[in-house]
């Protein structure tokens, strides 16, 4: 798989859950622009539906990202469009 050729996270991500966001405005979206800082760095991100999560971006395009995402069981490979992400913090 493409993703795969791209830099692998460098072990666990951090121990602590950051503090999201407040504020947030009701009716928003998620800026390519600005989470495109986050790859290749740890990422926690709090989707629309479910619970938070550490990720390792390795893609950022007009309308999706991809990359690691930590599980019980270590880094699985995982991607999802920007519209599913209502918070990150890099």
């Amino acid at each position: 798989m493409f993703f795969y050729n791209h830099q692998q996270p460098p072990g666990p991500p951090p121990s602590y859950v950051p503090k999201k966001p407040n504020g947030t405005p009701s009716l928003k979206a998620v800026d390519p622009g600005a989470i495109r800082f986050c790859r290749y760095k740890f990422t926690y991100i709090w989707p629309e539906n479910g619970r938070g999560f550490w990720t390792w971006l390795v893609f950022v395009g007009p309308t999706s990202v991809a990359g690691f995402r930590w599980t019980r069981r270590g880094w699985r490979f995982w991607g999802t469009d920007i519209r599913n992400i209502d918070s990150f913090y890099c």
